[in-house]
């Protein structure tokens, strides 16, 4: 007999938080609630296992964003789908910035959500089954570094380097398209999941991340390229710059 998989409904509407939890356990799931950050910073760091997270963005002590972020640090990669009022693009890239995997604005259809769910932790499961998020660049070196994608771990000279989420999927984005021109537009619609969306210093601002991290000299960089009027190219070896 299969075991149930079990979520974390992070929610402080307690009438929402119920609903959702009898919805998902007619789907079969076993739930949790935590009505607050810290009730679920505490949960998730209980040997429980948590197949996903759902994610309330305003909660009364610590909100959704900053406990994504402490979870993406732990090396905490449970598959979290946000759930929020704000509905504008800034709020939406926060919340992905932050480690979350999904984004959904209240209100929602219930369906919609189950959908989301079942997505994410199909996802999770073909990345395990595979080895890690990626087969194809399972791991990737350039310079000093060696990212490990199958593990989510990255070490510059030995040293490990703590990443979010989305950094290693930038990465893994760049690696695959290696020597390429890469646009921000394509950046944005390929690893932030955003079509139309016009601020393209969100781009700018990761590769900066990135170039602190990765290169021997930030504002000199030879691995993360800025190609004017066009994007970025990512050059695994400096010779090739």
């Amino acid at each position: 007999m299969s075991r149930k998989l079990r979520l974390l409904i992070v929610e402080d509407e307690s009438h929402l938080a119920a609903g959702l939890k009898l919805n998902f356990s007619l789907e079969d799931y076993e739930v949790d609630i935590a009505e607050t950050g810290r009730e679920a910073a505490r949960l998730l760091a209980s040997p429980t296992r948590y197949a996903a997270i759902i994610l309330d963005v305003m909660l009364p002590d610590l909100d959704g964003f900053a406990l994504c972020r402490r979870l993406r640090s732990a090396g905490n990669y449970t598959p979290v789908i946000m759930l929020t009022a704000r509905d504008s693009s800034e709020d939406r890239v926060e919340g992905l910035e932050a480690g979350a995997d999904d984004y959904l604005v209240k209100p929602f259809h219930l369906d919609e959500l189950l959908a989301r769910v079942r997505s994410q932790i199909r996802r999770a499961d073909w990345d395990q089954r595979r080895g890690g998020p990626s087969s194809d660049h399972e791991v990737i070196r350039f310079g000093r570094a060696v990212i490990d994608m199958s593990t989510l771990e990255a070490q510059v000279a030995g040293q490990a380097v703590h990443l979010t989420r989305l950094e290693f999927d930038l990465i893994r984005y760049l690696a695959m398209n290696a020597g390429r021109v890469v646009s921000r537009k394509e950046l944005l619609e390929k690893v932030w999941k955003l079509r139309n969306y016009p601020n393209t210093r969100t781009v700018d601002n990761f590769i900066a991340r990135l170039r602190r991290h990765f290169e021997p000299e930030a504002a000199k960089p030879i691995h993360f390229v800025s190609v004017r009027g066009a994007g970025y190219k990512f050059v695994p070896d400096a010779n090739d710059a």
